[in-house]
């Protein structure tokens, strides 16, 4: 069995989801561990996870253990100066989302992954919940047919009141853009693997808890290549009706020529043929870890690549058309018009 040596970069609140998800691995030896600001934290994490060595200073890090790939799992103001330090030494990464704290960073990082000779992947694990892999893998079954449309309401119940975020990441709360830019670009993500590329959008974005700085709610309209239409009707301060709200963040449904399929709140999957009643479509799933254990796919996922050669999902050369589409996003909601995605790409090659 081929060994990686991984070592990581941040402790934060969804860290501790990484470092659970990779002592599920065995191809994988946690070797080190750098932190910013917090030694306890990190130490305390090292002991829980297993984790050879605490450095204070990332690079040093590299330096020193030389490993197989980094984990950065820092704040996005971090992400391209480590993702710069990692494939300087040759070293493949995965780092976290939102990829950037801007267009133009996150553009330089594809430039930086491009000339480097190792991938760089967003830890962008929404696609790696079990149900939108099974709602893939019935679409490409090819029985629905034609897909008319896709809609995600978002509703995980979490944004209410002046303690908003504050108990699992309080940052959440000085974000100037928020909901599409930390929590809706994971659909964008999401509608792309189900349906494919989206040509443009139209938005209408709103801030209902005074608390936080950025917007919580709002309606957003997608194009898409071929004839099918998709709606994020996102609001985080209602829930849906399940048994935690924050497993599926909400409930998804797709419309097509020969019938549909739901989501519901939690994770059961409904399918109605045209002409006939809804049923439940039967899947394996586990509720471990992150909702559904989509962390753990998402790690599963590279390790496959770096170990077998298996497709890698998730390139930052890929992902990078996420990032413009919410930049579309807000730019639409901003000017109070439809935002085609050819636009953003014609200013940025200006």
């Amino acid at each position: 069995m081929q060994r990686i040596r991984l070592a990581t970069i941040g402790t934060g609140f969804f860290g501790r989801y990484h470092y659970e998800a990779w002592n599920r691995i065995p191809e994988v030896e946690l070797v080190g561990l750098a932190y910013a600001r917090n030694r306890e934290r990190a130490a305390a994490f090292a002991g829980e996870f297993g984790v050879g060595a605490v450095f204070d200073d990332a690079e040093r890090m590299l330096d020193e253990l030389r490993p197989d790939l980094v984990d950065i799992i820092s704040p996005p103001e971090t992400h391209l100066p480590l993702v710069e330090a990692a494939l300087k030494r040759g070293i493949p990464a995965i780092t976290q989302k939102p990829l950037a704290p801007n267009l133009p960073d996150a553009l330089r990082m594809v430039d930086v992954a491009r000339a480097g000779r190792v991938p760089v992947v967003v830890h962008e694990n929404w696609r790696f919940k079990p149900w939108f892999r099974e709602i893939r893998r019935i679409i490409e079954g090819g029985s629905l047919g034609a897909i008319y449309n896709i809609a995600f309401r978002m509703r995980p119940g979490d944004g209410q009141g002046p303690s908003a975020y504050l108990d699992r990441q309080p940052y959440f709360q000085q974000m100037p853009r928020f909901l599409i830019h930390e929590t809706g670009i994971h659909m964008i993500d999401v509608f792309r693997f189900l349906v494919g590329e989206i040509t443009g959008v139209s938005a209408r974005l709103r801030r209902l808890n005074p608390a936080i700085a950025g917007e919580d709610a709002g309606y957003v309209i997608f194009d898409f290549a071929g004839s099918t239409a998709g709606l994020l009707d996102g609001n985080r301060l209602a829930d849906c009706r399940a048994r935690n709200p924050r497993l599926t963040m909400g409930e998804f449904a797709l419309d097509a020529e020969n019938g549909a399929i739901r989501l519901d709140g939690d994770g059961r999957i409904f399918v109605r043929r045209r002409g006939e009643d809804e049923s439940e479509h039967v899947y394996e799933w586990h509720d471990r870890g992150y909702a559904g254990d989509a962390v753990y796919g998402l790690q599963r996922h590279v390790i496959d690549h770096l170990t077998q050669g298996t497709p890698l999902e998730n390139r930052v050369e890929d992902y990078l058309r996420n990032v413009m589409v919410e930049e579309a996003v807000y730019r639409s909601a901003a000017e109070r018009r439809h935002i085609a995605m050819d636009e953003i790409a014609s200013r940025q090659a200006a």
